[in-house]
């Protein structure tokens, strides 16, 4: 979608486009659908992915189209100067809203995951090796993917991740979740996560006998979504680290491979193959 994350294109190598603003995932569909051989890449911010083109962002997941959609999330639009976006906080103070907002804001893993979404995964921008760790790993994903990349804007909302935007706040504020491990954060992994009821809770691990052994274990494969979901909506204000690295990656039917295979298998039935043999499939009469 145009914009200022859509300024992407122009520092890579490849064939891109900046489409109307809110349409991104209806062109990647259209280019996915058409061609499905190709890889195809979306670049979105809050505003453009889950504002104007939020019906279309959840379309995408439910069909599941097999699109990498980069989710640049600064919490506020950019390039039209200042404005709250859909994942501004309640009460955040901008020139569109100068008193306060007086909305709850989407959280962007919560909505993929609700909107049947098979991978969402989290980065911090100035985080390199993570934010490529999740970018294979959403390349790898066959079907729609959804990585939610966190960067302040430094002219209308910055530090707006000051917590986490250094390698020492994300050692103390952020866990790095990783399929077949334990969920352990700290200076040195000293806390995990455990189930509490229906929740999730920290502790500190050797205090009051809390082992390791007693700590969860990511399973970012599991077709139920509850933990998951758990996971990517914990934040600092709760008590909680912020959930880094693949929070879910689960396998299903792709949109674009299904329509591929129901064109064969309806071709495979029918007695013409061309616009020749279709017309001349019903009765016909020769005119002298």
């Amino acid at each position: 979608g145009i914009g200022c994350s859509s300024r992407l294109p122009y520092y890579m190598n490849t064939y891109a486009m900046q489409t109307i603003h809110g349409r991104a995932a209806a062109i990647a569909t259209g280019l996915k659908v058409a061609n499905p051989g190709i890889c195809v890449w979306q670049i979105s911010g809050d505003g453009d992915g889950l504002a104007i083109g939020g019906n279309h962002f959840i379309h995408a997941m439910r069909r599941n189209i097999d699109i990498n959609i980069v989710l640049l999330n600064n919490r506020i639009y950019g390039l039209t100067k200042g404005q709250y976006s859909p994942t501004s906080a309640r009460g955040f103070v901008s020139k569109s809203s100068p008193y306060g907002t007086v909305e709850d804001p989407f959280q962007p893993g919560e909505l993929t995951i609700g909107a049947r979404g098979h991978f969402f995964a989290r980065a911090v921008a100035n985080d390199g090796p993570e934010v490529i760790n999740i970018l294979k790993a959403a390349q790898q994903h066959k079907g729609a993917s959804v990585c939610e990349i966190l960067q302040n804007c430094v002219i209308f909302n910055n530090g707006i991740y000051d917590p986490i935007y250094t390698k020492d706040g994300r050692k103390k504020n952020a866990i790095y979740v990783r399929h077949g491990q334990r969920l352990v954060f700290g200076e040195n992994d000293e806390y995990g996560l455990m189930q509490d009821g229906f929740g999730l809770k920290v502790v500190k691990i050797g205090e009051n006998g809390i082992t390791l052994d007693q700590i969860l274990v990511h399973d970012a494969h599991a077709e139920d979504s509850t933990l998951q979901l758990k996971l990517a909506l914990m934040d600092n204000e709760h008590g909680f680290p912020v959930a880094l690295g693949v929070i879910r990656d689960v396998e299903a039917p792709t949109y674009d491979e299904c329509v591929h295979r129901q064109i064969e298998e309806v071709k495979a039935k029918k007695n013409y193959h061309n616009f020749e043999q279709l017309l001349n499939t019903n009765d016909t009469w020769e005119v002298k």
